[in-house]
């Protein structure tokens, strides 16, 4: 079954920083493609950040693409999300997740309890 626990989260002030892990566990991490998402204003969760099995292939929201580095540790099943220079907008819950494709945004797993972002003076 699989499983994701994201922390991470809190207040940050505009053009701060946070970093966001995420514990997977399951399923075949090192082979599955993981991604950040977040809750978003509309019904489904924007993505904002994807990243290949080795690690070596990312690919960014445009709102975030400059500020968010999303990177791995396969050894230890983690993903993490560096949030740099966040803005008010970035204030969402965040939430991890497995690809089934890299390119696909169909999901291996349920949502997690996401960790909450808020960014603000």
């Amino acid at each position: 079954q699989v499983q994701l626990v994201e922390s991470g989260g809190g207040l940050a002030q505009p053009g701060g920083s946070l970093r966001l892990s995420c514990a997977a566990s399951g399923f075949s991490f090192s082979t599955a493609p993981m991604a950040w998402f977040r809750r978003g204003a509309g019904t489904e969760r924007e993505l904002v950040a994807r990243l290949n099995p080795s690690g070596g292939v990312t690919m960014y929201a445009d709102s975030v693409k400059g500020r968010f580095t999303i990177s791995r540790d396969n050894g230890k099943n983690m993903v993490y999300l560096q949030m740099n220079n966040l803005k008010p907008e970035d204030t969402d819950v965040y939430f991890c997740n497995a690809l089934k494709t890299f390119y696909s945004t169909r999901l291996l797993g349920s949502w997690g309890q996401g960790t909450q972002v808020t960014v603000s003076s």
